[in-house]
């Protein structure tokens, strides 16, 4: 079973600076990206948060394993070949030569730490929650360029997993803090972080593959869409990954694609009034999500149903759309404060600042909608620091009832990227408490082939219908801007991972 696979005004001053700027950029090899939100963390194991992901993976840390969002299927990385053992183990080949960027030797000894760091109790690693919640690991290496990976339950799909996990040095990496300086073996060098302004990575000289066109990426960070698709028309940057619809408006430099990000609110389920199945069928009635096409978010989304896309094995097409009936909706939330449930008690959206385009005009929206139908909604938006102490567990202690804002992203295809860390009673993000729930995932987990896109259909149809412990929004589009001087188009991993050597120079 062996595989290798392989709206700003700028001054005229402004725009003739800028424009100077361009044409200094044109000589040389440096390019500069500019990220909606600020970077407060450039730890390789949180990498599935913001946009670290973009700044991070596959540049300055790389994977054992890389998924091809072009063409599909699994390619190379760090492993050069993979076999399943037995049902619970993995054997996987490791790249030999590969150089950490202080010079040390990559081997076997470094995976295993990233993957123990990655479940490390002590601090909470959002790939390691996210993406192996529930899953216990030992190893073996017979040499230092082999190991072998046990998982228990069973995971017939790790090496898929190990796409999304981004390996440390075992000598550089602290074990139980996270770093500010992260050592990788990736084609590029982090160099220095102006916490809150920019990050620079530098081309490695002695990387193990392909030497990559771009010399230097600047990062930096610009909150108003408006502002950093100008700066690509001045020549101040070079690259947008997310600008708003309304502000992808030249055709020459902007591109749309369709991403792997779905939008929605999860509900606190265990706080009163959400713990009432009626209130949370109310809130789900009282939006008016295709209003919000073309306006609040881009015309070409696609309403959605659950948390995983339309091409994600056990994606269920027979959970209905919610339609758009406030009368109904008024009238389950009277009928509840009829029987003493505290409709009146505060709801607070827990909203992030800059999660994308339109965040927060969008959650005043769907606050003015629930305030209409009878319910007593206040909106709170944060930078991406707080937002995450109530969203990841261990929660914000007495928050009372809320409902975060959220997007989330499963760009390979399995709900196994989605359901543990969304809907386990011990999932990272997960605010749902049902046995069966957790049997569910369990049994998928370790499911294959027609059973296990059958159990998945069953979870979504369980959480997103029967319980409703999310408010679904949008399968989302993203638009891109890129500067005419560079070759790259946009791919489905563009909103959350963006390698730098796949930037050529026209």
């Amino acid at each position: 079973m062996k595989r290798r696979m392989a709206a700003v005004c700028f001054s005229t001053t402004m725009l003739a600076l800028g424009a100077g700027h361009a044409t200094a950029q044109d000589a040389n090899r440096n390019v500069t990206i500019v990220l909606a939100e600020t970077v407060d963390v450039v730890e390789p194991c949180m990498a599935a948060r913001q946009d670290v992901g973009r700044v991070i993976s596959e540049n300055v840390n790389e994977m054992l394993v890389e998924f091809d969002y072009v063409n599909g299927g699994l390619k190379p990385r760090l492993a050069t070949e993979w076999s399943q053992v037995d049902a619970d183990t993995w054997e996987f080949k490791l790249r030999p030569g590969v150089k950490w960027h202080d010079g040390k030797d990559f081997t076997a000894k470094d995976v295993q730490f990233t993957i123990e760091r990655n479940k490390n109790p002590k601090f909470s690693c959002e790939v390691g929650g996210k993406y192996f919640g529930g899953t216990e690991f030992s190893f073996e290496s017979p040499d230092a360029h082999t190991i072998r990976i046990t998982t228990k339950p069973a995971q017939p799909i790790l090496p898929l997993l190990m796409t999304v996990m981004p390996v440390e040095s075992a000598e550089a990496t602290p074990a139980d803090e996270f770093t500010r300086n992260p050592v990788g073996t990736g084609a590029y060098v982090f160099d220095k972080w102006e916490v809150g302004q920019s990050i620079v990575l530098k081309r490695n000289p002695n990387y193990w593959g392909e030497q990559p066109g771009v010399e230097q990426a600047t990062y930096l960070f610009r909150s108003d869409s408006a502002v950093a698709a100008a700066m690509v028309e001045a020549g101040e940057a070079d690259i947008v990954p997310s600008v708003a619809l309304q502000d992808a408006t030249n055709k020459e430099t902007d591109f749309a694609y369709p991403n792997s990000e779905t939008t929605s609110l999860r509900i606190d389920t265990r706080e009163a009034p959400l713990d009432d199945r009626r209130i949370r069928e109310a809130m789900n009635l009282a939006i008016d999500r295709q209003a919000m096409l073309g306006t609040l978010f881009p015309e070409q989304a696609q309403i959605a149903t659950q948390l995983v896309v339309p091409t994600t094995i056990g994606y269920n097409a027979d959970i209905p759309v919610w339609p758009y009936d406030p009368e109904k909706a008024r009238k389950l939330v009277e009928e509840a404060k009829a029987d003493g449930v505290p409709v009146d008690k505060v709801v607070r959206i827990i909203g992030r600042n800059g999660q994308y385009p339109n965040a927060t005009e969008a959650m005043e929206a769907i606050m003015a909608m629930l305030q209409e139908v009878g319910l007593n909604v206040k909106l709170d938006m944060y930078d991406v620091s707080v937002w995450n102490n109530y969203f990841v567990s261990p929660y914000v202690a007495d928050s009372g009832p809320t409902l975060t804002q959220s997007q989330h992203d499963n760009a390979t295809g399995d709900p196994v990227f989605t359901a543990f860390v969304k809907y386990a009673s011990t999932g990272a993000h997960s605010m749902v408490r049902d046995p069966a729930v957790d049997a569910l995932i369990e049994k998928a987990t370790t499911a294959t082939g027609d059973e296990r896109t059958k159990l998945w259909k069953e979870l979504f149809a369980k959480v997103n219908a029967e319980i409703i412990a999310d408010i679904p929004m949008f399968h989302m589009v993203g638009f891109t801007r890129v500067s005419p001087r560079l070759d790259f188009k946009p791919t489905i991993a563009t909103n959350s991972e963006l390698q730098l050597s796949q930037i050529k120079f026209k």
